[in-house]
């Protein structure tokens, strides 16, 4: 689902959580990036297509590839991977990740 994806590392779990006793990390990522725009298009059409959309998941650290070490401040603040269960902690983390990726 999220192969090939961009993302980046939010918190890092060497020694695992409680549900998944392995190395994990919690990461943010792009689902879907914005598509491309002419410079004719409509102020309306060129807001609607420079939306994107975000994930947040716990994913083993077998699963991820690292390209680039370091990124500036982006952090999501006080989201724990219990979060991620809620729906709305789900929800407003993603909100949170979305409104970071656009600044």
């Amino acid at each position: 689902r999220y192969a090939g994806k961009k993302a980046i590392v939010m918190k890092n779990f060497d020694e695992g959580i409680a549900e998944k006793p392995y190395g994990c990390a919690m990461i943010a990522g792009i689902e879907r990036y914005p598509r491309k725009v002419t410079k004719n298009m409509s102020k309306a059409k060129l807001h609607k297509r420079s939306k994107i959309k975000s994930f947040v998941r716990v994913y083993n650290h077998n699963h991820l590839m690292p390209t680039r070490y370091t990124v500036g401040d982006i952090t999501l603040d006080k989201v724990t991977p219990k979060d991620l269960k809620d729906p709305m902690k789900r929800k407003k983390a993603k909100f949170q990740a979305k409104q970071k990726f656009e600044e």
